[in-house]
């Protein structure tokens, strides 16, 4: 008999959200939680971005207009044609509209092990073959890719910074990789930590790169704090936003998501706030991580990734950290049993993360470092 639900989607674990504040808080009965683990922005939502939330609840009995009045704000800012955009619920939600229009039965997807767990699951829900390379010292392999692409290759999913890594590939390894990826091919370029990256004069900003076969993602839920808006949006050859606009949820996104993301991208003086509380905190936690001999990822985005010696140390230190207060991210899910991620957070979630590790775990950890 042919079963009800198709192997491939039998086979996936859905997507697991991080440990909320208040589940921790009523498991361990505690006051304070340092709320580390999902990269949002400590700071809370872009002030500009909630005033015109609120501009709107009076309409909310009218449907929204699919994201047009942030599509021609977008192009108006990059000088593009609003048919050059896409907005979506997060860049998740333009990345499921992305495998369903363009992947068909034979073709295969192209990525890094250890990907965003999101576009794993999403990438593997179509049920074609999905197919990785290792990272090179943590970094995308982009040379490893390219020898990889073959006739069924459809889309090559990189994302940079990366997630969970936080690494970076330069201006000149996307222009040596791009030179042996057919027209044929859909490159997804994942954005979402472009602003924390967008300063570093070896970052390839992928709006310099307006080819045919190119998507650019990125979101308003890192650091203009609106990940509960679920607002993203994406840049490519209008050809490929009109296909993707056939395949996406009429209204999506709400007209309070889409308000939110528009008051945002008004909003300079929160965007600075966020990018020197991250900046302070990338400095001290990676201080502190280092000074407990724990191997850290050199990070351009908003967290840090840790690597430790086994599954059971990384589980140790999570579970310790809860019992403490902090939420970090395991990577399991991810693909990465042995590794942990840390966000920066205000200064005072910071230090309680330090001041938490060093009690519980800097003699220990040491000593694994030093065997």
């Amino acid at each position: 008999m042919v079963p009800l639900v198709p192997p491939y989607i039998e086979s996936l674990r859905p997507y697991e959200a991080g440990r909320t504040i208040e589940s921790v808080r009523q498991q361990y009965r505690l006051t304070h939680i340092a709320k580390l683990a999902s990269n949002e922005n400590p700071l809370g939502a872009s002030p500009k971005a909630v005033e015109a939330m609120v501009k709107v609840l009076n309409g909310l009995n009218f449907y929204p207009n699919g994201g047009l009045d942030l599509r021609e704000v977008l192009a108006r800012a990059y000088d593009l044609k609003v048919e050059n955009v896409i907005a979506g619920s997060g860049s998740e939600g333009i990345m499921s509209n992305i495998i369903r229009a363009f992947l068909c039965d034979e073709d295969e997807v192209l990525t890094t092990e250890a990907a965003f767990i999101g576009f794993q699951v999403l990438a593997k829900s179509r049920g074609v073959k999905y197919r990785t390379v290792p990272y090179r010292d943590w970094h995308y392999d982009l040379p490893a890719l390219a020898e990889q692409i073959n006739a069924h290759t459809k889309i090559i999913y990189l994302a940079n910074p990366n997630n969970p890594t936080g690494t970076i590939f330069t201006r000149h390894q996307f222009d040596e990789f791009y030179r042996h990826v057919p027209e044929r091919v859909l490159i997804i370029l994942d954005e979402a930590y472009f602003e924390y990256a967008k300063d570093n004069p070896r970052y390839p900003d992928s709006m310099h790169y307006r080819y045919d076969n190119v998507i650019t993602l990125r979101t308003f839920s890192k650091i203009y704090g609106l990940a509960g808006a679920r607002i993203g949006y994406g840049f490519a050859h209008e050809e490929l936003i009109r296909n993707l606009l056939k395949v996406k949820l009429p209204f999506e996104p709400s007209s309070t998501a889409q308000a939110a993301g528009i008051g945002a991208l008004a909003d300079q003086e929160f965007l600075h706030r966020s990018l020197e509380l991250n900046a302070r905190g990338l400095s001290y936690l990676s201080q502190g991580l280092r000074e407990m001999g724990l191997t850290i990822v050199p990070s351009q985005a908003n967290f840090l990734m840790t690597v430790l010696p086994t599954e059971q140390d990384a589980l140790r230190i999570f579970e310790e950290l809860l019992a403490h207060g902090v939420v970090v991210r395991p990577l399991k899910a991810f693909g990465l049993p042995h590794c942990l991620r840390i966000s920066t957070g205000t200064d005072h979630d910071n230090r309680l993360c330090i001041e938490a590790l060093r009690r519980s775990y800097a003699a220990s950890i040491g000593a694994s470092h030093a065997g």
